[in-house]
């Protein structure tokens, strides 16, 4: 059977990283494949006027989306074939996902893709991976975009930072009196409109931990406010499932639900747990934009990592399914990361974390707030500097540059200035500094965390309310933002390491912070 190369499959091991030998042969796994879009020009022009500002067409609905732009029953039926031929089940397909996951061994899974999954160990664990490309037979040329789960390393890593005890080494001395807020006297301080986000549906990603009820009850009673109603949603055996440990992926969980809950306390909080690999990531990811039950109107992702460390093919994927979210009115929020301009890799370069480096998300960085009686006296770019913590964000090597990010420049030390040539990261900001952070309880402990983890799911409450304020959802932003810049609050001081804040915007904390009220007015 002839064969081709899946373009841009190709994976490397993780750094440091070695093989012990081949993956167990026997070892069961399922995999996703992704098809290719039915109608992919009208829906590549449909987006293209988006990205260009124009929202004549409206919003999508998802029943209306499935019918235009899902996969063809033709392609799915070539998948299913594929399978059968290399004795693979199919536990699922999704057309409007464009989605078939497919289950087997290791050996099958080999055979099929050819490939030789290795077992690999590494300074954080050990997983199961390959190197190279993945092998599809000709008659699937240009029928599928994507083949994902083979590899099982984790893919991502959560965006929050917790307040270090202040007798702790690492705290900065330099720090002077500290703060916290809870994430209601945040939206005061930055003008929030009125509301409750009524009516409206947010869905956080998680892929790992888990929430306990009674700490949300708790909370939000200390808040004062009735708790939302939270769903636990399973994507690919995912589960609700808390560690015990606050500083692990529960306090990220527990994060994104108080913030945004606190934020848009009548919303319903639709939480998908996944397993953290870049097929369980995706299939969050596409199962809550096409969630026709819950019918999620924002989506707040917290976790992300440096662009190198992903396959071309999951980025596109990504990319693709943030579009489809944009056609349907969908607001995609996303972290930064909090490493910097680094984005915690250590080679030198400058790198951006992703997938809030696609163009179709709205990318969240992270600020340093202080406050006086209920006002902010100064707000600068989130830099710990001692401990390495600061708000993501730099220059995509991936993405092209979108034309609302056009004639933009990057800041560099000593007032230097670039243009922006490709994808520009972060679009905006809000407070990130775990030493003006957020009051949280996390597996029965009231701590306060940091991290641009909380700043997309405090965008996502904000869009929830201006939502509920319009009647319908104001969906992709992002264009329009860089239009009416002047309703956010700029920050221009401070830097997260290679570049430095500026007037207007930056590659710190993009065009600033959110002025609630205003763009409730302009959105």
């Amino acid at each position: 059977m002839a064969t081709h190369v899946l373009s841009g499959s190709e994976r490397a091991p993780f750094d440091g990283a070695r093989s012990t030998g081949k993956a167990n042969p026997a070892e069961r796994l399922e995999v996703t494949v992704l098809v290719r879009r039915r109608s992919a020009d009208a829906f590549t022009e449909r987006v293209k006027k988006l990205a260009a500002g124009d929202t004549s067409d409206g919003h999508v609905k998802r029943e209306d989306f499935a019918k235009h732009f899902e996969a063809d029953a033709a392609d799915i039926a070539a998948i299913r074939a594929f399978a059968t031929h290399h004795a693979l089940a199919v536990v699922e397909e999704h057309a409007a996902r464009r989605t078939v996951i497919l289950s087997g061994t290791v050996a099958q899974f080999n055979a099929a893709f050819g490939i030789d999954l290795q077992q690999y160990e590494h300074a954080g664990g050990s997983y199961r991976g390959r190197t190279g490309s993945i092998q599809l037979p000709d008659e699937l040329t240009s029928v599928v975009e994507a083949v994902l789960g083979l590899d099982n390393r984790p893919q991502a890593r959560p965006h929050f930072r917790s307040r270090l005890p202040h007798g702790n080494v690492q705290w900065r001395a330099s720090a002077g009196a500290t703060t916290s807020f809870m994430p209601t006297q945040l939206a005061s301080l930055y003008d929030f409109p009125a509301g409750t986000g009524q009516g409206e549906c947010i869905a956080l990603i998680e892929l790992g931990g888990g929430y306990r009820p009674a700490d949300l009850k708790a909370y939000f009673a200390q808040l004062g406010i009735t708790a939302p109603k939270v769903s636990a949603i399973s994507v690919d055996h995912g589960k609700n499932h808390p560690t015990g440990d606050a500083n692990g992926p529960d306090g990220e969980v527990m994060l994104d639900i108080e913030v945004a809950g606190a934020i848009a306390p009548a919303a319903h909080i639709a939480v998908y747990f996944a397993p953290n690999t870049d097929a369980g990531f995706l299939d969050a990811v596409t199962t809550a934009i096409h969630d026709t039950t819950n019918k999620p109107s924002v989506i707040s992702i917290s976790w992300g990592g440096p662009e190198s460390s992903w396959t071309q093919q999951a980025m596109t994927a990504f990319d693709q399914a943030f579009q489809a979210a944009a056609a349907m009115g969908i607001t995609v929020c996303v972290a930064s990361g909090d490493n910097g301009s680094s984005d915690g890799l250590n080679d030198g370069a400058d790198h951006v974390d992703f997938p809030a480096s696609s163009p179709y998300a709205l990318a969240c960085g992270g600020t340093s707030v202080h406050a006086t009686n209920g006002t902010i006296e100064s707000e600068t770019v989130w830099n710990d500097g001692a401990s390495g913590g600061a708000s993501g964000g730099g220059v995509s090597s991936f993405f092209a540059l979108p034309a609302w990010q056009a004639g933009q420049h990057v800041t560099l030390a000593q007032g230097l200035t670039q243009p922006l040539q490709m994808r520009g990261v972060p679009d905006v900001s809000g407070d990130a500094d775990p030493e003006t952070g957020y009051d949280v309880r996390v597996d029965g402990n009231d701590m306060v965390i940091g991290g641009t983890s909380a700043v997309a799911p405090l965008w996502a409450g904000l869009i929830a309310r201006i939502n509920t304020g319009t009647g319908s959802p104001v969906g992709y932003i992002n264009p329009k933002l860089y239009k009416i810049a002047v309703d956010l609050s700029d920050i221009a001081q401070g830097n997260n390491g290679d570049f430095f804040a500026s007037v207007g915007w930056d590659a710190c904390t993009g065009l600033g912070r959110p002025v609630g009220q205003k763009l409730a007015t302009a959105l």
